[in-house]
């Protein structure tokens, strides 16, 4: 443990040197690193993708200093500190886990989602669903608010009726597009609610759909970058290729 204060003392002695010297810390404002953060926060799940454990422990310490950034700059307004921080994040960790720190008994993972929802409501939240980001991606946030949802217990029973929703919404899309004039925005609609059953039939086979989708970006990728190189090396450019020759490449990348 005391190594742990030794080098988050020497954090925070560093921090404090940069913003007082470098023109560039100076410079920084909460609104000026905000863009950065998430660029930080993807870097590191592109790095937990790969699952390259130096690139995740550089990244982790990218993202800290990020949140040492913030209570420095916030400390200089006298609205906080890092050690008000730190202080509010374990009374919240405390409060929400009741079943380690006071008489609450749970059974289960799931039981401790439902305190912890509960809770959250009891602290003033309107709504279940407050707590997910607006910002979040749009598949991101969709797994997030069923999450919630089933954190209160509305959920479906099981899986099968889960994937009989999808195929219903499978359908009602595809009676949309056969329409003799689709409406853009209805084909839309149906596509969003088939996006979301899937998203919720993933969850229900513990399959987090935001990793899975990126997955298949980096392998299609690699396989297209695969076939460019290819074709590059025969002399051609793609666009000279037609579509069998680059399905030839294609399936080498394979």
């Amino acid at each position: 443990m005391e190594n742990e204060k030794i080098a988050f003392e020497r954090l925070l002695n560093v921090m404090n040197e940069l913003r007082e010297k470098c023109p560039w810390d100076k410079k920084q404002t909460m609104d000026s690193l905000r863009y950065l953060t998430i660029e930080e926060l993807y870097e590191l799940s592109d790095a937990i993708l790969e699952k390259n454990k130096n690139e995740i422990k550089k990244e982790l310490g990218d993202i800290l200093l990020h949140i040492v950034f913030y209570a420095k700059i916030a400390s200089e307004t006298n609205d906080f500190t890092i050690t008000d921080v730190i202080n509010s994040l374990c009374d919240k960790l405390i409060e929400r886990h009741p079943h380690i720190y006071g008489d609450v008994t749970v059974n289960n993972e799931e039981e401790v989602k439902q305190n912890w929802e509960k809770i959250k409501l009891k602290e003033g939240n309107k709504s279940v669903l407050s707590g997910v980001p607006k910002s979040l991606p749009a598949l991101v946030k969709a797994m997030r608010i069923q999450e919630k949802a089933r954190g209160v217990g509305f959920d479906w029973k099981n899986k099968n009726q889960v994937w009989e929703k999808v195929q219903e919404e499978i359908q009602e899309f595809k009676s949309e597009i056969d329409q003799a004039n689709p409406d853009k925005e209805k084909i839309e609609n149906e596509f969003g609610d088939v996006l979301f059953s899937l998203i919720n039939y993933a969850r229900f086979n513990n399959i987090n759909p935001e990793d899975a989708l990126e997955r298949t970006n980096k392998k299609f990728i690699h396989r297209f970058q695969y076939m460019e190189e290819k074709i590059k090396a025969s002399g051609k450019t793609i666009s000279d290729c037609k579509l069998e020759e680059m399905d030839k490449y294609w399936n080498e990348a394979k």
